[in-house]
């Protein structure tokens, strides 16, 4: 599996066929620099864990752009078929659902859905999600979201078992460092941890240091990558 981080919790993951965005947050991300119909070129899947606008981000063009799948909940499902996304994949928290070379298993977060319309209103989004990744020969992808810490995320680790984990750790907003390595190391087995939502607003925290730390010895398991530049997990 290739990973690339555009920036707060913005990814590309390759496996297989499949070329799927998650959290497209590319147009008015501050930490990502690049072009974004590039960034999203050939996407076959856009996955999104909730619908505030920078997670929400470039799903619908993406999507459009690229005749992408779209998979999310319910409401982020239905709000996007009205911006004109035909193909979509949605669910809710407990399922399962099948995308074709993979599925994608929705958990729990908590957090609060909702996005800011051009025209100024807001527009529930319903659920926050947490969302697991599984194809055949890969390694299983856990992208929390935008999520505290809460005591069931024993179960997600007990069903699913996720080897990668992509991890909120800016504060405020979602767990910050002490908490997110709190997570991980009571709840999770990960091989790798990839910290994200941090350092994109001066509100949040802006390094990844207090989480490393944090981590303890577990802190070889990080992966910091670079904006932008792909890397195998």
């Amino acid at each position: 599996m290739k990973l690339t981080w555009f920036g707060h919790s913005a990814f590309r993951a390759e496996f297989g066929n499949a070329r799927v965005m998650i959290d497209p947050f590319l147009t008015g991300n501050p930490k990502f620099k690049g072009d974004a119909k590039q960034a999203a070129s050939g996407a076959t899947h856009v996955l999104v864990t909730h619908g505030h606008n920078d997670h929400l981000g470039d799903a619908a063009d993406v999507c459009k752009a690229n005749d992408a799948m779209l998979v999310g909940s319910a409401e982020v499902g239905d709000y996007l078929e009205s911006q004109g996304v035909k193909k979509v994949n949605s669910g809710n928290h407990g399922g399962t659902i099948d995308c074709g070379g993979f599925t994608v298993s929705f958990v729990n977060a908590l957090h609060s859905s909702s996005v800011n319309t051009p025209d100024g209103r807001i527009v529930y989004m319903g659920n926050p999600l947490g969302l697991v990744i599984k194809a055949p020969g890969e390694p299983t992808l856990y992208h929390m979201g935008d999520t505290g810490i809460f005591g069931d995320m024993e179960l997600i680790g007990l069903i699913h078992q996720p080897n990668i984990g992509i991890v909120p750790i800016g504060d405020r907003y979602t767990m910050g460092g002490d908490t997110a390595a709190l997570a991980c190391r009571k709840y999770f087995k990960f091989d790798t941890v990839i910290p994200c939502h941090y350092g994109t607003f001066p509100i949040l925290d802006q390094t990844p240091d207090k989480f490393i730390r944090e981590m303890g010895t577990d802190g070889r398991k990080v992966r910091v990558p670079e904006i932008g530049k792909p890397f195998d997990v």
